[in-house]
């Protein structure tokens, strides 16, 4: 009927004019669970930064204990000269045993950022390791204790920095650029003259 079609489009348009004067509705927050992936990277980052606190901790360690070893060794190492050398010349002779380790150490902490092997270096560090321990207990008294005392500062420092390059290894891994095992090549097919034959 006519009259129904323009009493339903008068209500049509006065619910249009209603809804327009409506204030608008804000958008609703979108709903999102946290996704395992979202999880598994807040795990790892927190793991990585307690590694990294962990290294810086063990570093300034090992830096103290190994300038705390040459300050140990560095008087009995200078009484070990005095006889043997001019006096101008006394207070610096234990960097004649301390100089190669440390310039030795710092290629050692050097490849171990770049993930290089140091077999050379560790050689020079382990000998002037040995040196600064053997003169050390030969200027102690002649009794197992202060032999063992004055082995100490240099067996700690070299005992603090190995594990000191150990926690550098430790927190930037090696990367493998090669499959770690090789891809196995299929035997060679046998012809049909091979297999008549």
């Amino acid at each position: 009927m006519p009259g129904t079609d323009v009493c339903d489009n008068s209500r049509l348009a006065g619910l249009a004019e209603i809804t327009a004067e409506l204030p608008a509705m804000p958008p609703a927050p979108p709903r999102h669970r946290p996704s395992r992936s979202h999880s598994r990277k807040r795990t790892a980052g927190a793991l990585r930064t307690t590694s990294f606190l962990l290294a810086a901790t063990a570093a300034v360690v090992a830096s103290m204990v190994c300038v705390f070893g040459g300050m140990v060794s560095y008087d009995p190492l200078r009484h070990l000269a005095k006889f043997r050398t001019s006096g101008t010349t006394v207070a610096w002779w234990p960097l004649l045993v301390y100089g190669p380790w440390v310039i030795a150490s710092l290629s050692i902490l050097r490849a171990a950022l770049h993930q290089r092997r140091a077999v050379h270096s560790w050689t020079v560090v382990v000998l002037f390791s040995t040196v600064a321990m053997l003169l050390c207990v030969a200027e102690a008294p002649r009794t197992p204790l202060d032999a063992a005392a004055a082995a100490l500062p240099a067996l700690a420092a070299l005992a603090c920095f190995q594990q000191l390059i150990r926690q550098i290894t430790l927190t930037s891994p090696p990367r493998q650029t090669h499959p770690r095992h090789r891809a196995r090549t299929a035997p060679p097919r046998r012809t049909t003259d091979q297999s008549l034959s």
